[in-house]
């Protein structure tokens, strides 16, 4: 394992930096014989790990004190220096930057707190310094993150050039000289677009941004859905389809297999698409009528929030909370992506370096993050009793997704890996490019999603012809009614979860369940089994083993966190 040093000037971010790069493994020691303390971390880049020094800040490799000692000491065991550097003060860092070289030690030089030199008029040709110092040089904002992508995959590339010792007067001549050429500077003031770059990151400001952007995108979704369904789907399926649906019914008896099959079973004398179950009443009219306005309209806030800019921002700040759930702020993006479809969500926890976040972002997701279609039908059932009903749910499962986050990283053996991630401006969304990412993120969900619903509302419509249901009931009633305070019947429900969320939820509208059941079923069965679909993403990236440890971890929490509800819920 190689030893990578941070050594730069007091006050240039170094502490922070180091924190970027090393994330939570951090120890410290002080320096044997003394009682000066230095820091201890690791990382990993290019697949090899490295120990990582934060060494006591110095302005010079002559010693004036035992600090300034000691930071000449550990550069003799360093195999790699990485050398901190205020980009918005050259003349100062420069110096130092020139007596290690002349130390012949492999080197790399961070242009740390970048954002700052656009903000005080400060422009610093990198490319032209990195030639002129022969060494590789990266700009670097500790606070974010930016950059850091770079150093990592540039760290093999330290060099030690070859330079002669200089003494004081020539050293200040030459850095001089490499300011000159390197260096501009004009006055200018910071654009609101800059000021809000820098507020999103800021964990205070930062948070009460992303909470008023998830409550301005769950109105947004809501009031898109609902107007799609209001002027185009119901007036299409209550106008054209369900009239089409009549006469069918009517030309086939009104009964029999086929019928009960392809149009489902009478309900007062009429085909009804929530409670008929059948090919072209229940699957077509839960899919396209009720889920499709949620999904195209959750996709088309995700793609703005993506090309925007501020997903990455948000994983920034999300960072250090995902930390204590052994995981790195980059994990927030596989989750807002499984609020649209657990499927993709999980298999972008690929983004995640080791297989212990894979399994702890998988099974958080699989167990805490609604998909778009069973949020839609939660919004539409639950709903109707007011918004108080429907946040229960979403702090309720909130609050257990936390601290169930925090148990395995708890119980886990292992480590978070640092968070390494570029940071874009913000930008304005191309609207063309906007819109064909939404069209083919509709077409995949609908890809999956339309033979999972027909085979789904198949099975059940012939399990309801077998009584299955009823054998089902009756099995889990003593859990249902005596943890949980709910009818037998819903455990039919959650068992049609297993197939797809949608129809399970619209199941339990069709129990006159009180709202305090409608609130306790809903989080069971958001936290119960995904659909067949996401159960085989968790086999094919966890593996069989892993796959039944989080279903088992599923069951557990969601059996405990809706008894939990039942009981203080008087």
């Amino acid at each position: 394992m190689k030893t990578v040093l941070l050594v730069g000037n007091p006050n240039v971010g170094k502490s922070v930096f180091f924190s970027r790069l090393t994330g939570t493994r951090v120890t410290v020691s002080n320096y044997p014989g003394t009682t000066v303390s230095f820091t201890r971390g690791g990382m990993t880049a290019g697949g090899e790990e490295y120990e990582v020094l934060d060494v006591p800040g110095v302005y010079s490799l002559v010693p004036t004190n035992r600090a300034d000692e000691v930071a000449l000491e550990m550069l003799a065991k360093g195999d790699i220096v990485i050398n901190v550097v205020d980009a918005t003060n050259l003349e100062r860092n420069l110096s130092l930057t020139l007596e290690l070289m002349e130390r012949g030690i492999p080197l790399v030089v961070a242009l740390n707190m970048w954002d700052e030199t656009a903000h005080r008029g400060i422009y610093v040709d990198a490319p032209l310094l990195e030639r002129m110092l022969g060494v590789p040089v990266i700009t670097t904002v500790a606070l974010t993150g930016e950059g850091f992508g770079q150093l990592a995959s540039r760290l093999a590339e330290a060099r030690a050039p070859a330079v002669r010792p200089l003494d004081r007067a020539d050293r200040w001549s030459a850095v001089g000289a490499l300011v000159d050429r390197a260096q501009r500077l004009e006055h200018r003031h910071h654009t609101a677009k800059e000021l809000l770059q820098e507020m999103t990151i800021r964990p205070r400001v930062g948070l009460l941004i992303a909470a008023a952007v998830a409550a301005a995108s769950f109105f947004v979704v809501r009031c898109a859905a609902e107007s799609w369904i209001r002027f185009a789907s119901d007036p299409f399926f209550h106008g054209l389809w369900g009239p089409l649906l009549d006469r069918l019914s009517g030309a086939m008896g009104g009964g029999g297999v086929i019928h009960d099959v392809l149009l489902g079973r009478l309900i007062e004398g009429r085909i009804d698409y929530v409670q008929s179950f059948g090919l072209l009443s229940t699957a077509v009219y839960v899919e396209f009528g009720m889920v499709l306005p949620y999904v195209a309209s959750f996709y088309l806030v995700l793609g703005t929030l993506e090309d925007s800019g501020y997903l990455p921002r948000l994983a920034v700040l999300m960072d250090s909370i995902m930390h204590r759930l052994g995981l790195h702020g980059f994990a927030v993006i596989p989750a807002l992506l499984s609020f649209g479809c657990n499927v993709p969500g999980i298999l972008a926890t690929r983004v995640l370096e080791s297989r212990r976040e894979r399994f702890i972002a998988a099974t958080l997701i699989s167990i805490g993050v609604p998909c778009a279609a069973l949020q839609a039908m939660i919004v539409g059932v639950v709903g109707k009793h007011g918004i108080a009903p429907v946040a229960a749910v979403y702090g309720i499962l909130a609050a257990a997704t936390l601290v169930l986050g925090l148990a395995l990283n708890r119980l886990m053996p292992g480590f978070s890996h640092e968070l390494l991630l570029e940071i874009p401006p913000y930008r304005r969304p191309p609207l063309r490019l906007l819109l064909e990412k939404t069209w083919w993120r509709i077409l995949q969900f609908l890809r999956e999603a339309v033979p999972v619903v027909a085979g789904g509302v198949l099975v059940i419509n012939v399990l309801y012809m077998l009584d299955a249901f009823a054998v089902v009931a009756h099995a889990a009633a003593p859990v249902m009614r005596g943890v949980l305070g709910l009818p037998e019947e819903s455990a039919v429900a959650v068992v049609v979860g297993i197939l797809r969320k949608d129809v399970a939820m619209g199941l339990l509208a069709m129990q006159p369940l009180s709202v305090k059941q409608l609130v306790v079923s809903s989080v069971v069965l958001a936290m119960t089994f995904p659909c067949v679909a996401t159960f085989a993403v968790l086999w094919n990236e966890l593996g069989w083993r892993d796959m039944l440890k989080a279903t088992a971890v599923m069951i557990a929490a969601a059996l405990g966190t809706g008894g939990a509800v039942n009981f203080i819920w008087r």
